[in-house]
């Protein structure tokens, strides 16, 4: 295993805590404001420009992983059989496609929760699109939970 592969693996394991934070506040913003009525204050377009910006670095360090790095990317999508294993499925496609739409969902909502003139149809939008971009990221990060070879967290 490359030096390189395991800084950016740590870098990629790392900042999804950040994803998952910036995700659960900025819900809970948009839930509270679209269900309460509240105005979009300046602090929940920095929540959201948080979120969506922690979405795209870890899209950057995983594609970084998955095209250069990683023996479980394109590289082992390329081998004979990759789809019949579950484990290779799961890092060369599953997880990366599903990571891809919950960036794009992230990234659309938070444009259009901007361009939205009523306060309350802004937190709608934001809500709807980052819940479920930040259900698509909890079903597919590698929890060491259920998996527990994977660590929470990395050194």
């Amino acid at each position: 295993m490359s030096s390189a592969y395991s800084i950016v693996l740590a870098l990629h394991s790392w900042s999804r805590w950040l994803v998952l934070i910036f995700g659960l506040i900025v819900l809970v913003r948009a839930l509270s404001g679209w269900l309460g009525r509240k105005p979009y204050t300046g602090a929940d377009n920095g929540m959201a420009a948080s979120f969506v910006g922690s979405m795209h670095l870890q899209l950057l360090l995983g594609l970084i992983l998955y095209f250069g790095l990683s023996p479980f990317g394109l590289k082992a999508m390329q081998t004979a059989g990759a789809m019949k294993d579950p484990t290779t499925r799961f890092w060369g496609m599953e997880h990366m496609v599903a990571m891809i739409l919950a960036v794009i969902l992230a990234q659309v909502g938070r444009s259009l929760s901007k361009k939205a003139s009523d306060p309350v149809l802004k937190h709608k939008k934001a809500a709807i699109f980052f819940g479920v971009a930040l259900l698509l990221v909890l079903l597919m990060i590698p929890w060491g939970i259920w998996n527990p070879e994977r660590p929470l967290f990395r050194f």
